[in-house]
């Protein structure tokens, strides 16, 4: 039997995540659930974070498929000067934002757009990327071949795929890490060709 359309429709529950680090080390932030959302977990999170505590002070960040914001937030936490937070769905982008204003971080910026039209009219290099897109829409290659000119040089390149999948990456780019941990594999580069492998 369909539902009466008079019914309101119930708002999609909201789930949690912890930041780990940094100034909000410990606080516990909503995200929304919806399809294809999947937070890097506390675990992965930790060993990009120190992959990355280098680097953070003062970096200009992408979260290109921001999601939950986790990957984002962690690096504002840890000291990031800014953070363009990209999100398609509309849910997930309105519930980000909500969380940026309790944590009163005026250095993140949400964006509601397809992350290929961010792209292309971002304007500004960015010293540190995430790019973790749900793993069912296989949106990786579409991705890095949209950020060329939208990086610093030396920028550092995160991304996070299904354990097996292979990537094409720029030229300019180098492999500095990469690590499997169950079905995830977590892979790190500079946009830098003399940067040197360090798995």
């Amino acid at each position: 039997m369909a539902r009466s359309s008079s019914r309101k429709q119930s708002p999609q529950p909201l789930s949690q995540l912890r930041i780990i680090g940094g100034q909000w080390r410990g606080r516990k932030l909503q995200f929304a659930q919806v399809e294809g959302l999947r937070p890097t977990g506390d675990r992965l999170r930790e060993t990009l974070f120190n992959w990355l505590q280098f680097y953070l002070p003062g970096a200009h960040c992408l979260d290109l498929f921001a999601g939950s914001g986790a990957l984002g937030l962690e690096a504002l936490s840890r000291g990031a000067a800014s953070v363009d937070f990209i999100e398609l769905n509309p849910q997930a982008a309105r519930t980000l934002k909500q969380q940026l204003q309790l944590l009163e971080a005026t250095d993140g910026q949400v964006h509601n757009c397809r992350a290929t039209d961010f792209l292309s009219d971002a304007g500004k290099p960015y010293d540190i990327v995430f790019v973790d897109p749900p793993f069912a829409d296989d949106l990786w290659q579409e991705s890095l071949s949209a950020l060329a000119g939208q990086l610093s040089q030396g920028a550092l390149i995160y991304i996070e795929t299904p354990r097996n999948t292979l990537l094409s990456t720029p030229p300019s780019w180098s492999p500095i890490k990469e690590k499997r941990a169950g079905q995830v594999c977590m892979r790190l580069y500079s946009n830098s060709p003399t940067h040197s492998a360090e798995y």
